[in-house]
């Protein structure tokens, strides 16, 4: 295994990481609070959420 992405994977990151980012302007300023709070910062609360993103389980269909 590399430390570097495949397009494929840069790709997915990518637009898993503008997801958030939309999920985040449309977080109520309570939720965004709340984030900061438990997070520190938005890239640290975003990068929880891509994270969480990234590694669940992939829902078999």
């Amino acid at each position: 295994m590399t430390d570097e992405f495949s397009e494929a994977q840069a790709s997915v990151l990518i637009g898993t990481a503008e997801k958030m980012i939309e999920i985040w302007n449309r977080l109520s300023p309570e939720k965004q609070a709340s984030l900061l709070a438990r997070f520190g910062t938005q890239e640290n609360a975003l990068a929880a959420l891509v994270t969480t993103q990234l590694v669940a389980p992939v829902k078999a269909e």
